[in-house]
């Protein structure tokens, strides 16, 4: 069946470059770049999914989908996205892993050959060089700035639980964190990143982003790390909360989610706001346990089981899911999590079967490429 009138879903991927031998960081997006583009030439990618781009640091590779209508065509090109990048990775001979972090630490990051980039670090210190951390970023159309601030304000309780089921982080510089998604912590260090408060409306979301960016929290829009904004680019609200997850299928009931709650909040009046500290805490819960413990429910606030406050959230998108046709992809994937966990705990798995991160970074290694076919 053909769905019409849903708002259309792109999705940005940022992976990891794994050197081969020694499962480190592999500060070579130079080189895969290269790689990249002297396979395709000059002319442009048809598709966004047969595009690459580098990122802040040189371990880091970024993928993009175009804007689609459906979940089986965002599956056909975040499948097409990953095999784009596997293929120049495994041309420059690296690996390529979908994970929230490095799992090794022996190798100093590098920060990538670009003046922006450059300045980011020259600003930031250690937050910049410390902030190589991998996400997914869903984008999802909205009518207008009023309608995406509307939105941006109404998911706030809601993102904690789409971090706690992509969470896929729990390894970082050789060590277990103890955290199911140590990315979300590393990257609240951003001045501009955490829950923002409610802005009310597109003027005072404009207002603040400029007094960011005069007060020098951010250089410039691009660096106003909201876990959701108004994108600076497309006529989207970008939802940045997920890690980057090593299955498709994981990624999917994410991307999924994001879209109904946009439909969902765009059609809704505007919770009474949640007290960020508050919020804080919420997020905290969701990096710390993930699926694994309790997370703080969306709508009352209290403590619950992880299915619980997942299924709240079901529960309150239910109509634009099954308006999109994703109700099926979601109610299974929600099944399964419940009985793998997310990517956190399948990386531990893995930790336990090989005894060493090396092994949890070779398994990630090969279920990315496993992905892509």
């Amino acid at each position: 069946m053909v769905v019409v009138s849903v708002r259309k879903v792109g999705v940005e991927e940022e992976l990891l470059l794994v050197d081969l031998e020694t499962g480190e960081l592999a500060n070579a997006s130079g080189h895969v770049l290269h790689e990249h583009r002297s396979d395709r030439g000059e002319a442009p990618p048809p598709r966004a999914s047969r595009d690459l781009e580098g990122e802040l640091l040189r371990h880091m590779v970024e993928t993009h989908t175009d804007p689609v209508a459906t979940l089986a065509e965002a599956a056909g090109q975040l499948r097409e996205a990953r095999r784009t990048a596997l293929t120049a990775a495994q041309g420059s001979g690296l690996g390529l892993a979908a994970v929230g972090t490095a799992p090794l630490g022996s190798v100093e990051p590098a920060v990538s050959v670009d003046p922006r980039y450059e300045r980011i670090v020259n600003e930031f210190g250690d937050t910049g060089r410390g902030a190589g951390t991998l996400g997914m970023h869903v984008h999802v159309d909205i009518d207008d700035d009023d309608e995406g601030v509307h939105v941006v304000d109404g998911l706030r309780p809601w993102l904690p639980v789409l971090t706690a089921l992509s969470a896929n982080s729990p390894y970082a510089a050789g060590r277990d964190t103890g955290y199911a998604s140590w990315r979300q912590q590393v990257w609240t260090r951003w001045p501009t990143a955490g829950p923002a408060e409610p802005f009310g409306t597109a003027a005072e979301y404009r207002r603040v982003s400029r007094m960011l960016i005069d007060t020098g929290a951010a250089l410039d829009a691009g660096m106003l790390y909201y876990e959701a904004r108004l994108s600076a680019t497309y006529p989207t609200v970008e939802i940045r909360v997920a890690d980057t997850c090593t299955d498709l299928d994981d990624a999917l009931v994410v991307v999924a989610l994001a879209r109904a709650l946009v439909e969902t909040c765009a059609g809704a009046a505007t919770p009474d706001p949640w007290r960020s500290d508050l919020l804080r805490g919420a997020w905290w819960r969701a990096a710390r346990y993930g699926l694994s413990g309790d997370l703080v429910h969306p709508v009352t606030g209290e403590l619950v089981e992880a299915r619980v406050a997942v299924a709240a959230l079901r529960e309150v998108v239910d109509a634009a899911l099954r308006h999109a046709g994703d109700a099926d992809v979601v109610d299974e994937g929600i099944q399964r999590l419940a009985v793998t966990g997310a990517g956190a705990r399948r990386q531990r798995a893995a930790y336990e079967r090989t005894g060493e991160i090396r092994g949890v970074v070779a398994d990630l290694v090969a279920r990315t490429a496993d992905s892509v076919s």
